[in-house]
């Protein structure tokens, strides 16, 4: 759901008070209910004691109209509480009206609560009764006393109205403060925002200011201050890589169109033209090379992984990698060992792994002597397999090791062994994205006058 955060917290700060204030309410009224009911009950329970003691005394039908005017007595002008009298003998009965609960006091046994009783005017009367044993001329007879239930339910009303209005006031008086408080409490995260606005791809090395902000967003700001840090590295690198692009397409570029230029400046003749043109076509293969590696370190990039995988035996595939250097082993003079785990058995895809260990050898051959030893070394390691290729020269500084394998990273772009693979600096890069792709990683080291350069793909 969208919306403002202060909205949202305002919402629930009033929605809290409401639900608490009717909790509440409902335990206060509930409470006030069950008093003024006890309270009338006590008021009901007297006056029927009072006048149990005076029927059981009064047996004689010449001394009822006393007990007649002791009712009417008690009896208040407004008729809040009423007696009845029920007797076979309508000569010892009082109290007519009784209406529909004309037969209130049947059935309920010696004493106890009656029913509502509903008089013909509309009042209702809570009841309490007494069944009467005989005397003398007095039958049996039954004792009911009711209150009115107007005066406790127009109480339980108004407590309920004043209740409700002033729940419904509070609850407006905490969505206000709740709006007060939010807003100050969000202060802090407007400033981060503020900040954040003011961001600007040339002011990329900018970050947020994490000095006096609350724990809570102070885990916010390092977080974003990372994904700065992380952004600008990724920014730097694209403008790097940008530039090698250009540099490196512009080469051949620019070779193409001085030959192009060379021979169309005079009259040439058909061999003359097909050696521009087989320099212009292996301009373009070198190009054509440059795209196709740069189409699939994208789709390493993108999380694309191996597929095909099958599970194969490591040195018979070095030596078959191998193999297919012979020619170039064999002008250099350069010989390869394989060494290590010759039987380890490797899940890969193979013309990736072929790929892979084809761009290391390229890169030792490229980097050594006339004449050198190289050196595949396999070893089983942390749950993979381990391809290591080795080959004599001096040493690299520990500053570049880690960025072997950015693309188009040299370490000394003066050299002619400067880092670079096929010539245009993406092999290094290449078998890095093959590791990746395999669910594997990459290392590379340098020292006693060798360089080693390894990657790793699962076990078989």
């Amino acid at each position: 759901m969208n919306g403002s955060i202060a909205a949202r917290l305002v919402g629930m700060f009033a929605l809290g008070a409401l639900l608490t204030f009717a909790l509440m309410g409902a335990a206060l009224y509930g409470v006030l209910e069950r008093d003024l009911m006890r309270h009338q009950d006590d008021n009901l329970n007297t006056n029927l004691q009072n006048l149990r003691y005076s029927i059981e005394r009064f047996g004689t039908l010449d001394r009822w109209p006393g007990l007649r005017a002791k009712m009417d007595t008690l009896t208040p002008s407004d008729a809040s509480v009423r007696f009845w009298v029920l007797s076979a003998d309508p000569r010892f009965g009082y109290g007519g009206g009784l209406g529909r609960a004309g037969d209130a006091g049947e059935g309920q046994g010696e004493a106890g609560r009656g029913p509502l009783v509903t008089l013909p005017g509309g009042r209702s009367y809570r009841t309490l009764s007494m069944r009467i044993g005989p005397l003398g001329d007095r039958p049996a007879v039954r004792l009911i006393v009711g209150a009115d239930t107007a005066p406790l339910e127009r109480t339980l009303r108004a407590f309920l109205v004043a209740l409700s209005v002033l729940s419904l006031g509070a609850t407006a008086l905490m969505a206000v403060l709740g709006w007060w408080i939010a807003r100050i409490g969000l202060r802090p995260l407007k400033r981060l925002s503020t900040q954040a606005r003011a961001l600007r791809p040339k002011t990329l090395s900018q970050r947020l200011r994490i000095a006096r902000l609350p724990v809570e967003l102070e885990d916010l700001a390092v977080a974003f201050n990372g994904a700065l840090g992380r952004l600008e590295d990724a920014y730097t690198q694209l403008e790097a890589f940008n530039a090698d692009v250009a540099h490196e397409l512009r080469t051949p570029l620019a070779n193409m169109i001085g030959g192009t230029q060379v021979a169309l400046s005079r009259q040439r003749s058909a061999p003359e033209f097909q050696e521009a043109l087989q320099s212009n076509l292996e301009e373009l293969e070198r190009l054509r090379g440059v795209v196709n590696d740069m189409l699939f370190l994208a789709r390493a990039d993108q999380g694309e992984a191996a597929t095909g995988l099958t599970a194969a035996d490591v040195a018979h595939e070095v030596e078959m990698t191998i193999e297919f250097f012979q020619p170039l082993l064999d002008e250099t003079g350069t010989a390869v060992a394989i060494e290590g785990e010759l039987r380890a058995r490797a899940t890969m895809n193979v013309a990736l792994f072929r790929r892979a260990l084809t761009n290391l050898l390229q890169n030792a051959i490229e980097h050594s002597a006339p004449g050198a030893r190289l050196a595949v070394t396999i070893s089983r390691r942390a749950g993979a397999i381990w391809v290591a290729v080795s080959n004599p020269g001096a040493t690299i500084a520990e500053v570049h090791l880690p960025r072997l394998f950015d693309r188009f990273y040299r370490v000394d772009v003066s050299r002619h062994d400067s880092g670079e693979v096929h010539g245009h600096g993406l092999g290094l890069a290449i078998v890095k994205a093959v590791a990746t792709m395999h669910g594997g990683a990459t290392l590379a080291t340098s020292g006693a006058g060798a360089t080693t350069i390894a990657f790793s793909i699962p076990l078989a």
